[in-house]
């Protein structure tokens, strides 16, 4: 048997990021930039009004107060988005509004507030310092500088960057692709009846939504029956389109033996038991002339779900760019026993509590009656991680739990 650890090395080093691809702004959302955008102008793009009021020279209201108002006439008037220049006099105002730029000479925006809004003639009484309520050219980006920087994450403000500084196209990382096949004969489509004998596609629908909430796009081509030529046509179709495959189903006995021996004619498949429980038949290679990783997977899918989290989700993790693609890991103490397979890693589902006296975590089992039970999954927030070399934890007794928050 091979370790997990040994397995999860084997998975992480065939981690490829996807070709960059460019990309309208509106569809960046949520993707890594692939490219270190550069402003190539300034923002704001000229100095403008931050305020409804009046452009003045300052110094013209030097002494403005309530009991000696200074009085100007106002000459003008410029709306946000006017394109005609004006050049303001020696003791005079223009009334502008909010994002209009402002005349030659004005050097700051008086608010109507301490004015009495007069149209011909002005009445100050309250002046203003130099730059008061101006935004100037540049002064928040300059040419030159990084508006969005490689590798970052586009988020509503990455868009926003991009936007002021005119760009409607970016090049970014997409997400990888995943392709989930569901294989049997026993198989139904979820939109039909089960008849005797058979059971839903309950494991294609679940790993894809798993894919989806590690940030892939996810594709499900329908179900396959457990013949080799069906499999491996299904899978040639699939891996041209496909950054991860995960195959659920035929990984065991007679007739997996024999899908397993038609796919290892598309390239290399491993199919060495790994060291854990539930989970350990598996088998894990690169298929295709792109060496795309193809997991297969148990057809039980409270299994094939702790394999993805253990296996495919820190690949999908490390293919989206991130440095540590694996769970925020806590220390718990256990409210009851919990027991494992020896020489194996156990994987126990659990719900975290937090203690109200201390403030530490507590860890409650659940779904020990059975790895294959469905029910249980719904409630865990956590999952136990029991060593190689236990086989017994008892109450008390602080374990490792890899936190599950739920999905955003």
């Amino acid at each position: 048997m091979r370790t997990v650890d040994e397995q999860l090395e084997r998975v992480l080093a065939t981690a490829v990021r996807p070709a960059p691809v460019r990309v309208a702004l509106s569809d960046a959302h949520g993707l890594r930039c692939a490219e270190e955008v550069v402003s190539s102008r300034p923002l704001p793009g000229f100095d403008q009004a931050a305020i409804d009021g009046y452009a003045v020279r300052s110094v013209d209201l030097a002494g403005a107060c309530p009991d000696e108002p200074a009085s100007i006439p106002v000459v003008g008037e410029i709306p946000a988005g006017s394109r005609q220049p004006l050049r303001l006099q020696p003791g005079q105002a223009v009334r502008v509004n909010a994002g209009a730029p402002l005349p030659t000479l004005a050097d700051a925006v008086v608010p109507m507030a301490n004015t009495d809004a007069g149209t011909a003639r002005l009445s100050v009484h309250q002046g203003v310092p130099s730059a008061a309520f101006v935004r100037r050219i540049g002064e928040d980006v300059q040419p030159g500088d990084v508006a969005v920087r490689r590798d970052a994450v586009i988020g509503a403000p990455q868009v926003a960057m991009l936007a002021a500084t005119g760009r409607d196209k970016v090049l970014v990382h997409p997400k990888p692709r995943v392709s989930v096949i569901s294989v049997g004969d026993e198989l139904v489509d979820l939109a039909r009846t089960p008849g005797a004998g058979q059971i839903p596609d309950v494991c294609s629908p679940a790993l894809a939504a798993a894919a989806r909430e590690a940030g892939a796009e996810t594709t499900r081509p329908g179900l396959v029956r457990g013949d080799a030529r069906d499999v491996s046509a299904a899978m040639q179709d699939r891996l041209p389109f496909s950054d991860v495959i995960v195959v659920c189903g035929a990984v065991g006995g007679a007739a997996g033996a024999e899908v397993q021996s038609a796919l290892a004619g598309l390239g290399e498949l491993d199919t060495t038991r790994v060291a854990m429980h539930p989970g350990s038949t598996q088998a894990f290679g690169r298929l295709g002339p792109d060496g795309v990783p193809t997991f297969l997977f148990p057809s039980y899918p409270a299994t094939a779900l702790l394999l993805f989290e253990v296996l495919v989700r820190p690949l999908l993790r490390i293919a989206l760019g991130r440095t540590d693609p694996h769970r925020r890991m806590l220390s718990a103490r256990l409210t009851s026993p919990v027991v494992s397979q020896p020489g194996r890693r156990g994987y126990v589902r659990g719900r975290l509590l937090r203690e109200q006296a201390t403030g530490d975590y507590l860890v409650q089992p659940i779904g020990t009656s059975g790895t294959h039970l469905l029910s249980s999954l719904g409630e865990a927030n956590g999952l136990i991680v029991l060593p190689e070399d236990l086989t017994e934890a008892t109450v008390d007794e602080i374990v490792t739990v890899a936190f599950l928050p739920a999905p955003a």
